[in-house]
């Protein structure tokens, strides 16, 4: 998961290089080891999603890209770093600052949460909701 303080290097990991290149270490990350699958994790990261291969898929690109391929895993792991869950066990999303990436070349952090009503249990929903 991507942040505010990792940003430029989680840029530059997006450049196409040589296989053989080792990219956290060529943008200064931290690579330790995973406990369920082979590839490393980001130290950095606030949360580290392990995932087994499921598929991939080749998707169009413009005359200079060819084509591009987005990569779908089933996560089989989640570690979540210790100081980024409050009190109460909940996961505080704000102090991780994560980041989102938009499009062309923009990308917004994340600063501001809210709760949807639980459309299930009908005595959550607030004085302006009305059924249709």
């Amino acid at each position: 998961m991507s942040t505010w303080d990792t940003c430029h290097q989680m840029n530059d990991t997006s450049w196409i290089m040589e296989p053989e290149t080792d990219e956290l270490e060529k943008t200064g990350l931290t690579a330790i080891d995973s406990i369920n699958v082979k590839p490393k994790r980001v130290a950095e990261s606030p949360v580290h999603f392990e995932c087994k291969y499921h598929q991939t898929v080749q998707l169009p690109g413009n005359k200079n890209a060819g084509f591009h391929h987005v990569v779908f895993g089933q996560v089989i792991g989640i570690h979540i770093k210790d100081e980024f869950i409050t009190d109460e066990g909940i996961v505080d999303i704000l102090k991780m600052k994560i980041i989102a990436r938009l499009e062309y070349n923009d990308y917004t952090l994340i600063d501001k949460t809210f709760s949807i009503i639980d459309f299930i249990d009908k005595r959550k929903m607030t004085k302006n909701w009305k059924l249709s």
